[in-house]
């Protein structure tokens, strides 16, 4: 296992999840592995929760970076097809922050909440020594609905088929691109339209039309292990085969140029913004024409069948592991730094 990253199944399953506290039967769904969120009964409602860190990165800009964070924390609520609508959030700040530069960043947070209907409810804010960019805090996620209407991603079936939205890697490289435009080796040109791939990595809208499109099955966003893991994630946990057509999967405009600059897999790294969908047949043109109409590309991939696994273009694919982004991005950031 990589030292950094998320942990490995296997110290999951030994250390986290024999030990969860209380057993409380309000409790519909706990810590699941490839499930990014819990579910719990709150009079007949179902509230969702996930929590994340929130990992800031000046060098985009405090605003930019603000609404980035935004993104990614909303995101696995956003997935079980209830809408993101309460955000708590702690930031423990490095001392050099300046307060200019906390306002700018909460600028950012707070109007991409205000964009989609999210109020912020209560948090902690404080420097310490000891912390450095650009884990600065966490935040944790709700959004209330009915229990019918959640979608977990170990829900695919066979015979659904499976819809992509955004593609791979459009986090990677618009992340690269914009923190190491230098290192990239790459036309100006080339490395302008790579950086507006971070626009891409909001998926909270794109989760909320196909939701809303018919009978969806199981979604998933694709971040650490990029969408090979979350797909193997995704079959695994419904006990079933995926069977992908490579060729079909949307590749948006300067990803290729940033991964095959820093030698990483696109299918491998942390794509923030794509979503990932099971939908029954009748409905999977419907869940592409809603993604098309928000400006994401989106296509039908492949379908689910009896079996297991994650089939690319015939072939079974392994989960990565841990994620080749975040050795990319030491290497590329102890460069910049000169060492």
């Amino acid at each position: 296992m990589s030292d950094l990253g998320k942990i490995d199944r296997e110290v999951f399953d030994r250390v986290i999840y024999p030990e969860l506290g209380a057993d409380r039967d309000d409790v519909v769904l706990g810590p699941t592995h490839g499930i990014d969120f819990g579910v719990i009964d709150v009079g007949g409602e179902a509230l969702v929760t996930a929590t994340d860190p929130l990992s800031v990165l000046p060098d985009l800009g405090f605003e930019t970076a603000g609404r980035f964070a935004m993104d990614v924390v909303l995101a696995d609520v956003a997935v079980s097809g209830v809408p993101p609508s309460h955000l708590s959030v702690t930031f423990t700040l490095p001392p050099e922050m300046t307060d200019d530069e906390l306002a700018a960043m909460w600028r950012g947070m707070a109007g991409r909440a205000d964009e989609l209907g999210v109020s912020v409810v209560t948090g902690h804010t404080a420097r310490y020594d000891g912390v450095d960019y650009s884990w600065v805090g966490g935040a944790t996620a709700l959004g209330v609905g009915s229990h019918g209407d959640v979608v977990r991603p170990d829900g695919a079936r066979p015979g659904d088929r499976l819809v992509v939205g955004t593609g791979p890697a459009a986090e990677i490289a618009g992340l690269f691109a914009r923190l190491f435009p230098a290192a990239l080796d790459l036309p100006p040109e080339r490395v302008a339209v790579a950086q507006e791939r971070l626009a891409d990595t909001a998926v909270v809208e794109d989760a909320a039309a196909v939701a809303g499109t018919g009978e969806v099955t199981a979604m998933h966003d694709a971040t650490e292990g990029g969408i090979t893991g979350a797909l193997i994630e995704m079959a695994d946990g419904a006990g079933v085969r995926f069977d992908v057509d490579s060729d079909a999967v949307p590749v948006a405009d300067g990803v290729a140029d940033v991964c095959d600059a820093v030698g990483v897999d696109p299918w491998h790294v942390s794509s923030c913004g794509t979503l990932l969908a099971a939908v029954d047949p009748a409905d999977a043109a419907d869940a592409v024409a809603a993604l098309d109409a928000r400006g994401t590309p989106a296509a039908v991939v492949g379908e689910v069948r009896e079996g297991e696994g994650l089939y690319v273009d015939g072939t079974r694919q392994s989960h990565p592991g841990a994620d080749p982004s975040w050795e990319a991005y030491a290497r590329l950031q102890a460069a910049a730094d000169g060492d």
